[in-house]
């Protein structure tokens, strides 16, 4: 045969050839697409889902070229290419898998959303998963093939040179400043007043025209907080970065401000570690008030603007020391007062604020002095405590995420089942918790890392008589 619609044979061979992938780039970008479909633990949207599934077919697709394009060592027989047959039989399994695989995808996050009452998911959901994450794959992989045809342009040593000069920048130059940037955006976010938020008016309350923090300078979570505070009796004490400086003096002016809005008065006070950002869940807040019946004040005292995943990273510390600051000074003021009329001292704290909250217990002479702690969605391995309450929901991926998770199963002893809980597979499962970290404040109170009023009302009493006095 010496043509067909007058071109050459061989031409239309290489073209077949060219068109059809490699067997290993099918089985490479197959695998990825199929890990990316894997159950997750939240309810996931089409744009995530695109995201995610796009970058793992690009890294198949990459993982397979520098495969294939490998030094070999001079001399070694070149592996013989495959068939159009075999490359096209794969191809098609390739596409069988991923379709079934999108079908049980589907049936997954419909059963997340019937579980946690929000809308399932059509046929228009898969197919922006489908445009979406082949375009952003396509992209990428455009986009590293012009790097790579770069560097071969370049050569090893000027190319090596390159990329060593690229880091030096980010060491140096562009980490630097994006940390910093990072930073000051916090702060600034920090600044912001929310118009909408009612400035207290009891002057029990931080943030009133009576208190000693002065309510522009609570905090963006700060006044969010001590807004919301409804029941009668009750008291919020909040003391934010710029109500004073350090931590020394921010705990010095929480107590002030518990005692001038007679806090001390109170049977119950509930020390309340923030989150990262500051932020004291008002679920919570509301729960010690239903559960004292408005006979509590609940303090706390912010360390940090920075989103709790920041913090943990980098400056895990701070949580700990101003939690161990903050109950330390309550307690010794309350041992000043006549034994009969000091109130019973407990700790809260919820994500991040739950391993500086736990960090109390841990300490033998501090944790004898409460009389009982709760830890709501505590990072995994972390949230101990003798005699503390653990709320932790299954489908909360702040409770599953760990380095261990590479490689070893969760430990989900303490949580309590929310909706249906997927399989651990290894590497896999890694995978999906950290992307579900992502949208793990989205979902309704009582599932992910939202969780309801009662962080308050199962708050424990391990036999407490006033003043922290173990009966």
């Amino acid at each position: 045969m010496t043509a067909v619609l007058g071109r050459p044979a061989a031409t239309v061979d290489v073209a077949a050839s060219v068109a059809l992938p490699r067997v290993l780039t099918s089985v490479a970008v197959t695998s990825m697409v199929t890990v990316s479909l894997a159950p997750s633990l939240l309810p996931r949207s089409a744009v995530v889902q695109a995201i995610l599934t796009g970058l793992l077919a690009a890294l198949g697709w990459g993982v397979a070229s520098v495969w294939h394009h490998r030094p070999r060592r001079r001399g070694a027989t070149r592996p013989a290419p495959s068939r159009d047959s075999a490359r096209l039989l794969v191809l098609l399994a390739g596409a069988v898998t991923v379709t079934w695989t999108m079908l049980l995808a589907d049936h997954w996050q419909d059963s997340l959303r019937v579980a946690m009452g929000v809308p399932t998911v059509g046929g228009e959901h898969w197919a922006q998963v489908v445009a979406g994450g082949g375009a952003i794959a396509l992209i990428l992989a455009a986009a590293a093939t012009g790097v790579a045809a770069c560097c071969r342009r370049l050569g090893a040593p000027r190319a090596a040179a390159v990329v060593l000069a690229l880091a030096v920048a980010v060491q140096f130059w562009a980490g630097p400043a994006l940390w910093k940037s990072g930073a000051e955006s916090y702060r600034a976010a920090n600044a912001i007043i929310d118009t909408s938020l009612r400035q207290p008016v009891s002057t029990s309350t931080s943030g009133s025209d009576d208190s000693l923090t002065a309510w522009a300078s609570l905090g963006a979570q700060g006044r969010k907080f001590v807004a919301g505070a409804a029941t009668s009796g009750a008291m919020r004490t909040y003391v934010g970065l710029d109500n004073a400086p350090g931590l020394d003096a921010r705990v010095r002016l929480a107590v002030r401000e518990l005692e001038r809005g007679g806090g001390l008065a109170k049977s119950n006070i509930v020390v309340a570690v923030p989150t990262g950002s500051g932020w004291i869940d008002g679920n919570a807040a509301q729960g010690f008030e239903e559960r004292f019946d408005g006979d509590v004040a609940v303090i706390g005292v912010q360390y940090s603007s920075a989103p709790s995943w920041v913090t943990f990273l980098f400056d895990r510390d701070a949580a700990e020391q101003s939690a161990r600051a903050l109950f330390t000074a309550v307690s010794d003021r309350i041992a000043l007062l006549p034994a009969d009329e000091r109130p019973r001292l407990y700790v809260y704290g919820q994500s991040l604020g739950a391993v500086g909250a736990s960090a109390i217990l841990r300490d033998a002479g501090l944790g004898e002095r409460a009389c009982g702690a709760l830890y709501a969605g505590a990072p995994a391995g972390s949230g101990h405590g003798s005699g503390a309450v653990v709320l932790a929901n299954s489908s909360d991926p702040v409770v599953w995420w760990s380095p261990r998770l590479l490689f070893h199963p969760p430990t989900l002893d303490r949580t309590r089942t929310d909706a249906p809980r997927p399989s651990w597979l290894p590497v896999v499962s890694f995978v999906q918790t950290s992307v579900d970290l992502i949208s793990a404040l989205d979902a309704p109170a009582g599932h992910g890392h939202r969780y309801g009023t009662d962080q308050g009302t199962a708050l424990p009493d391990r036999g407490c008589a006033a003043g922290g006095v173990h009966a």
